[in-house]
């Protein structure tokens, strides 16, 4: 049987809310800055060889009381059980990224997200999207620009499919396509297996690490590190050596430095072309 969700160390995970949590749109995005500013994307765990268990119980263990990130099972799995938990009606769906694809791409349903009931209508919401991850919740309405936090988003539809796109300067770029057809935990199963374990998954080659705090992103694909700040600018560079990895994996992402040096002899071959 699994645990109920221990929801004061989430809040304390999160570092808490001015109010108490309800089942309000303003809560709803409140819990979604603090969740995307404290719980980095990470995928240290398929990097490493380590199993990734989507369960609610040890996406818990692992994203609350581990101090971890995770991939977007692991944290949309654990804001669907917070949400619910608080009185949210939830529905989980699936996804294919299309993302840096060709157009008219075909991927395999490969990523979760969430659609939340409001108020005022459901809204598309998705905190495991690693450097363009939703800040805030979207109206599940076509053709308008919708503000957030950070970069403007818009869906598009085509008949049961919609696109997520976002706008990175003048261009909007497709970061997935999906449809509202309800999905469960065992839907997730196998591909969770294949991005956690695959030598063609994207997660087994490479490191990959977001976060999303107040203006500001910031990511790292294998040794390119960006800051991504509110009025434009962006801060790019390739970390030299392990010494300035580690500084960046504990202080931009929030590592614990037990895991980072766990982890270092498979992250030293990243500096091995150099």
């Amino acid at each position: 049987m699994t645990p109920p969700l221990d929801l004061d160390a989430y809040l304390a995970r999160i570092g808490g809310l001015a109010a108490a949590p309800d089942t309000t749109l303003t809560t709803l995005n409140a819990l979604i800055a603090q969740h995307v500013a404290a719980i980095p994307f990470e995928n240290l765990s398929p990097l490493l060889g380590e199993p990734v268990d989507i369960s609610p119980a040890a996406v818990q263990a692992k994203l609350v009381a581990g101090g971890r990130g995770g991939y977007c099972y692991e944290h949309n799995r654990l804001f669907a059980d917070v949400l619910r938990h608080l009185g949210f009606t939830v529905h989980e769906l699936g996804a294919r990224v299309v993302w840096n694809q060709p157009p008219g791409a075909i991927t395999p349903r490969s990523h979760m997200l969430l659609e939340v009931d409001t108020a005022d209508g459901p809204r598309l919401v998705d905190v495991g999207f690693g450097g363009l991850t939703l800040t805030s919740a979207l109206r599940l309405q076509a053709d308008i620009e919708q503000i957030t936090p950070h970069e403007p988003f818009r869906l598009l539809r085509d008949g049961d499919d919609w696109t997520l796109q976002a706008r990175l300067g003048e261009a909007w770029k497709p970061l997935y396509r999906f449809d509202r057809v309800r999905h469960h935990a065992c839907d997730y199963i196998a591909p969770n297996y294949f991005l956690a374990t695959h030598p063609d998954s994207v997660f087994t080659a490479n490191l990959m690490l977001a976060r999303a705090g107040r203006n500001q992103r910031w990511t790292l694909f294998n040794r390119d590190y960006a800051e991504y700040h509110g009025d434009g600018r962006i801060v790019r560079r390739t970390l030299a050596d392990m010494a300035e990895l580690t500084e960046v994996l504990q202080r931009a992402f929030g590592i614990p430095p037990a895991l980072c040096a766990t982890a270092q002899p498979r992250l030293a071959r990243l500096f091995d072309a150099g």
